[in-house]
Order: C-alpha cells, then sequence, then structure tokens
C-alpha cells in the first residue's frame, strides 16, 4: 500500500508499504476520502513540534472516511464492506496517536476494534467526500456544546475555515438565533454565505460593531452599548480576539476558544468579575458531538460539501497541503484515494 510520511518542514514522501494484517479482533480500514487538517498544514510548513505530535519518519492524517477490508477471526461487530468513521482518540488504542492516525495511508490497522469507540458506523444519507469532514466538525460540535448555548441567543464566530463553519452550524443545530460568522478571506466568507449564514469581512474591523449592533441589535456593555452578542467563539486565533470580547463583549457574554494559540495572555479579572462574563476552552471532541454531527451532516446533506474546494491524490500530497495553506484560494482540501 501507498503511505504518506512526513520527513519534517515541507518534506513528505509517499512510500510503499506492506498492508497491514488484523490479528484476531483486529479491523483493516481502507481509506476513501481524508481531509487535511489545519495541524497537518502547519507542521508541514514550519516543521516539528508545530501542529499535532506528528514525528518525523511516521505516517501521519486523521481526518478520514473509510471502509472494512479485513476483519481478525474472532470479530463479529463488522465486517467487510461497512462505512466507518475511526475515532481518532481511540483508533489505536493509543490517544497519542490521534493527530497521527494514518488517514494519509490507504489502509489503517485498527487493533481491538469496538463499535461506537474506535470505529462508528457512517449514516446512508451522509456521502462519502462530506463524511471525511466528521472529524473537524466533531471539533467544532464540541466548541459550540462548551459554549452553552440557549435557544433565542446570538453569537459571533471568529474564523471560516472547516472548524468555525462547522461550529456555526452546530450553533444554528443547538438553537442559537442568529449567527454571524468573520474570516478575512473573501473565499471562505463566500461559502459561508452561501450556508445561509451573516458574514463579515474583518479587514474592516473598526467598523465590526456598528455592523453587529446592526444585526444583533445592542445590549449594555461595561463600557457601553455594544452589540447583542452571548457567545463569541474564537476558531481563528488571533490575539486581539480576546482584546475585543472585553472591550465589546456585553454582560454575561461568553467568549470560547478553540483556535490553537499558546501566546500567554494578561486577563483584567476585576473587569471579568464586574461583567459577569466568561472565558472557555474547548479542545477535541466527545462521542455525544459525533452522533450530532452525524445527525447536522444528515440534515444539510450536499450544502455541506461546499466546504470542499479541492481534491488531490495521495500522490501529490505536498501540492495538497501547500494548497490547504492558502486561506484566500482554499478552504477545505481532500484526498481522494481513488484518483
Amino acid at each position: 500500500m501507498k503511505t504518506a510520511v512526513y520527513l519534517g518542514k515541507k518534506s513528505v514522501e509517499v512510500r510503499e508499504v506492506p498492508v497491514p494484517v488484523p490479528g484476531p479482533r483486529d479491523v483493516v480500514i481502507r481509506n476513501i476520502f481524508s481531509s487535511i487538517c489545519g495541524t497537518d498544514a502547519a507542521v508541514y510548513t514550519h516543521g516539528p513540534g508545530t501542529g499535532h505530535r506528528i514525528t518525523v519518519g511516521g505516517e501521519f492524517g486523521h481526518e478520514t472516511v473509510s471502509v472494512v477490508s479485513a476483519v481478525g477471526c474472532d470479530v463479529t461487530d463488522f465486517h467487510i464492506g461497512d462505512r466507518v468513521y475511526p475515532y481518532p482518540l481511540y483508533a489505536k488504542n493509543d490517544t497519542s496517536r490521534a493527530g497521527t492516525l494514518g488517514g494519509f495511508s490507504e489502509y489503517i490497522l485498527i487493533p481491538e476494534a469496538k463499535p461506537e469507540h474506535s470505529l462508528y458506523p457512517v449514516p446512508k444519507k451522509i456521502s462519502d467526500r462530506l463524511a471525511c469532514l466528521t472529524e473537524p466538525f466533531t471539533v467544532g460540535c464540541r466548541a459550540a456544546r462548551r459554549s452553552q448555548p440557549k435557544a433565542g441567543e446570538h453569537a459571533v464566530v471568529f474564523g471560516a475555515g472547516t472548524i468555525g463553519i462547522a461550529a456555526v452550524a452546530a450553533l444554528r443545530y443547538f438553537g442559537i438565533d442568529k449567527v454571524m460568522i468573520c474570516d478575512l478571506s473573501e473565499l471562505r466568507l463566500g461559502i459561508a454565505a452561501g450556508l445561509g449564514f451573516e458574514v463579515f469581512n474583518m479587514r474592516d474591523e473598526q467598523n465590526f460593531v456598528s455592523k453587529a449592533c446592526e444585526y444583533f441589535d445592542e445590549a449594555p456593555s461595561l463600557t457601553g452599548k455594544t452589540a447583542d452578542i452571548d457567545i463569541m467563539l474564537d476558531a481563528d486565533g488571533a490575539s486581539a480576539l480576546l482584546d475585543l470580547f472585553f472591550v465589546h463583549g456585553k454582560i454575561e457574554s461568553r467568549f470560547v476558544s478553540v483556535a490553537v494559540n499558546n501566546t500567554a495572555r494578561s486577563i483584567d479579572l476585576l473587569h471579568m468579575t464586574y461583567a459577569q462574563q466568561s472565558i472557555i476552552g474547548s479542545g477535541g471532541y466527545a462521542p455525544e458531538d459525533v452522533r450530532d454531527v452525524f445527525r447536522i451532516m444528515s440534515s444539510e446533506g450536499a450544502a455541506l460539501e461546499t466546504l470542499i474546494t479541492d481534491e488531490y491524490p495521495l500522490d501529490d500530497i505536498d501540492s495538497a497541503i501547500q494548497r490547504a495553506s492558502d486561506p484566500e484560494h482554499a478552504l477545505n482540501v481532500i484526498i481522494n484515494f481513488s484518483l
């Protein structure tokens, strides 16, 4: 089989290696489509230590949809031909492998495979192409859930990548009345607008509050009138967003961080106390997020496939990752194993 091996900064090689053979309780899956994560692009562009724990000389990739191709002699819960989503945290029985599952390999060995744990059956209503976005959608769904959404509330999501759009889709699913998504990329904002979301380009940052007041109406903050936004969700990672929350966040608003940003920040706790605001972290996903994402994908259907802007064969994974790193010209880039 072919497998993409990470060799360091801007270096990936596709190699031929033996197809794994299942043990008595193992399952081997064949990847159909795999999506390129922002952390895959980061570790490719900047080198080791800048994304998931991707090791030099190892396979990587973790956003995939697959089909069962071989089962061990003691396996009764899975059958050849079953379409499955490998849950990255547990698929390898090693949580450190969540980011290096083998999504950029033709086949993956799933040891001691368990249903609704390491492998989830994919509903028939979800296409193969859309199903490979399950993992980033679960991350966005978890962030939306962590925001403690209540029916009728208002939310803004910063960052119109796959996770950001997944978050706005989940917020709508959870009953948020109005939601806006912000980014700098006109391409990505155009795709979000096509899904029915209000959008705003942060290149015009000075007019963000006035635009938000126009869309959401007004509410009180410690610094005066501001937009009636209950939830600000950061799927972008720009340092200025937390400052925006403190200056313009309304009383009792919540800030959720799902973006990767390791910059140390100072927080005005007295301001938070008087404003009764909350800062909430969100990382990863849980089984309940997989189930909700499957419901969202089943109902939204083909519309969500517009997030996929490019497809590449595995042999061109270098070009695919470079394309995925260009937000002005791409949103979600996938590897199509049939090409």
